[in-house]
C-alpha cells in the first residue's frame, strides 16, 4: 500500500501514511477545507431539523 500523500510505502505506525509528516499534511487538508464530503446543505436548517424529527416520530409510532 502506498502513502496517499507522497506514494512511498506505508509505515504500520502511521498507516495509511508513511510518516507523521504525511499524516499531518492530510489532517491539515481536512482542517483547512481542502477535503470535503459532497452534499447539499438545506437552505433552512431549522425546517430540515423539524422534518427529521417528524419523520423519527412517525417511524417510532409505526414500530408500536
Amino acid at each position: 500500500m502506498a502513502c496517499p500523500i507522497c506514494s512511498k510505502p506505508t509505515n504500520p505506525e502511521y498507516r495509511p501514511f508513511c510518516s507523521k509528516r504525511c499524516a499531518d499534511v492530510d489532517l491539515g487538508k481536512w482542517l483547512n477545507g481542502s477535503y470535503r464530503v459532497p452534499g447539499e446543505a438545506p437552505e433552512d436548517i431549522d425546517q430540515a431539523i423539524d422534518e427529521l424529527e417528524a419523520e423519527l416520530e412517525r417511524r417510532a409510532r409505526d414500530l408500536h
